[in-house]
């Protein structure tokens, strides 16, 4: 925590000195200064200087939200959406944030949207929604800019228009929100909406990429790999892997396995496809299928190749199931009947029994 942030806290603590002791003092805060209330709800809602306490950040937005304070309007309607120190109420959500965002404020206006978008706490209209996101985007708000270019591209609630939502990607994209930097590399490598430009392409995917958005990461990992710089797509697959991101993994795994812009491994192999095909991505499992029916990295087992170019093939992958058909005429017919069933174990266990 830094001097100003220390002197921040002690400023605003000590504004209330006198009008205020903890909860378990049973008073309330006797001054009507709402931005000093909205100032101690923030501590409490984010520990700062004080014990993380969501009910009495609610307490504190709540006496300065009755008296029109929008950002405790906002903050308090944000808490009742998320059920943090009060049971989850969209209604009262959609309150609170209604009254915030007729006040201009624009994370308020951009949450109205979401509520009238999913119709929570309010009557799903899409076309609510689109006014109270125009007009947060309006304000410079990254995160309505990015959800409107979504709309607009997909299309959500309005007709789909590229040249709407490459406008309002690329402002939020030029503030550094990544999904927009990550969803404009799309257009421009795809000349959607404007003209196919690949060098554009590259230089929001490497922006996106560089602020840890794992498919961004990942389509950079294959540009790289595609371009054969093996160490170049190395770094990106492992970093979309260590996000967490499943084709990451798999993408990863298959480099150790050739020997890409890294030492060859099978055992590494194995380590991260493994990974990859229990969170159901059927290159990862098609390359599992591979490594038993092989014994590379693990023991040649045809039962578990077969399980996972049945699974590889169930979640989609093409090449599957003549890699099937092929182990199969090595596997008699109860071991085919016991490697199915060991498919519908592994799928029907989330890939936990496998």
């Amino acid at each position: 925590m830094t001097a100003d942030l220390d002197k921040d806290i002690e400023a605003i603590l000590s504004a209330l000195e006198e009008d205020w002791v903890p909860m378990s003092g049973q008073e309330e805060l006797s001054t009507k200064d709402a931005e000093t209330q909205y100032n101690l709800g923030c501590l409490y809602a984010e520990g700062m200087g004080v014990p993380t306490n969501y009910k009495i950040a609610v307490k504190w937005f709540t006496l300065a939200a009755e008296q029109d304070y929008p950002e405790a309007q906002y903050n308090l309607g944000r808490m009742y959406a998320a059920a943090e120190g009060v049971p989850k109420n969209y209604e009262t959500a959609a309150k609170w944030c209604t009254l915030a965002a007729e006040q201009g404020n624009a994370k308020a206006q951009y949450m109205l949207g979401d509520l009238y978008s999913n119709g929570d706490g309010v009557p799903q209209q899409h076309e609510a929604a689109v006014k109270w996101h125009i007009k947060a985007a309006e304000q410079g708000y990254a995160r309505a800019q990015y959800r409107l270019g979504y709309m607009y591209e997909k299309p959500l609630g309005v007709q789909q228009h590229y040249e709407i939502a490459i406008k309002w990607f690329t402002l939020a994209a030029e503030q550094g929100h990544a999904s927009s930097q990550y969803h404009l590399g799309g257009m421009h490598l795809n000349g959607t909406g404007v003209p196919h430009n690949g060098e554009t392409a590259f230089i929001w995917y490497t922006e996106a990429a560089e602020q840890g958005h794992e498919l961004a990461q990942l389509v950079m990992g294959v540009a790289n790999k595609e371009g054969k710089d093996y160490a170049e797509a190395i770094k990106w697959f492992r970093r979309s892997a260590e996000q967490g991101h499943a084709s990451g993994k798999a993408n990863l795994g298959v480099m150790y396995k050739n020997g890409m812009g890294v030492p060859q491994s099978d055992k590494t192999a194995v380590n991260w496809l493994t990974l990859a095909a229990k969170q159901g991505d059927a290159v990862g499992q098609l390359n599992m299928g591979f490594m038993y029916a092989n014994g590379k990295g693990v023991l040649k087992e045809n039962l578990r190749a077969y399980m996972w170019f049945n699974l590889s093939a169930y979640n989609g992958n093409k090449q599957a199931d003549q890699f099937k058909e092929r182990i199969a005429k090595e596997m008699t017919p109860s071991q085919i009947n016991k490697a199915e069933e060991m498919s519908s174990r592994c799928l029907a266990s989330d890939y936990k029994d496998c």
